[in-house]
This record gives C-alpha cells, sequence and structure tokens, in this order.
C-alpha cells in the first residue's frame, strides 16, 4: 500500500460528554470504549479506521430516528379531516 506523509495528527473525536450506554459506546464522540482507550497509542491508518466506523455508527443511529418518526405517523402541519360527529 502506498503510504502518504501525514503534515498533521489526526485529532481526536472527543467532544467533552463521556458517557457511555450498555454497551460501552460514548453517546458523545461514539467511540468503544477500547477506541477511546487506545485512541493515543493508534497510528493515523487505526485512527482513520475509527473514524469510518464512528460514520457508520453515526447514519445507522439516523436512520433509527427516521425510522422511529416515520412508525408514529405524526405530521403536525397537516390539517386532520373530522367528520360529523352527530
Amino acid at each position: 500500500m502506498n503510504q502518504q506523509f501525514e503534515l498533521f495528527e489526526i485529532a481526536n473525536p472527543c467532544i467533552g460528554v463521556c458517557q457511555s450506554n450498555k454497551k460501552g459506546y460514548c453517546f458523545g464522540c461514539l467511540r468503544s470504549r477500547t477506541e477511546r482507550q487506545l485512541w493515543h497509542e493508534m497510528t493515523n491508518e487505526q485512527r482513520r479506521e475509527v473514524l469510518r466506523l464512528i460514520a457508520g455508527r453515526q447514519q445507522r443511529i439516523e436512520q433509527l430516528r427516521q425510522r422511529k418518526g416515520e412508525q408514529l405517523g405524526f405530521d403536525f402541519n397537516e390539517v386532520a379531516e373530522t367528520g360529523e360527529l352527530f
């Protein structure tokens, strides 16, 4: 594989939330416990892979949120038809 010279270190994706769900993924940066603990020891290639995984996690979370909204079926901008009650 062609090695590329890195001028800048890949920044830590931590946003300071630092709370984990039951599976150990941080609510703030979406990294696993292991990814957070080993970040400073990772190569830039490994860090890029973690960032790729984070992007996939963000995409799955957004898809779940959209599906949840579709399941609720609420459209607050839609005017509901009311029929004759009596």
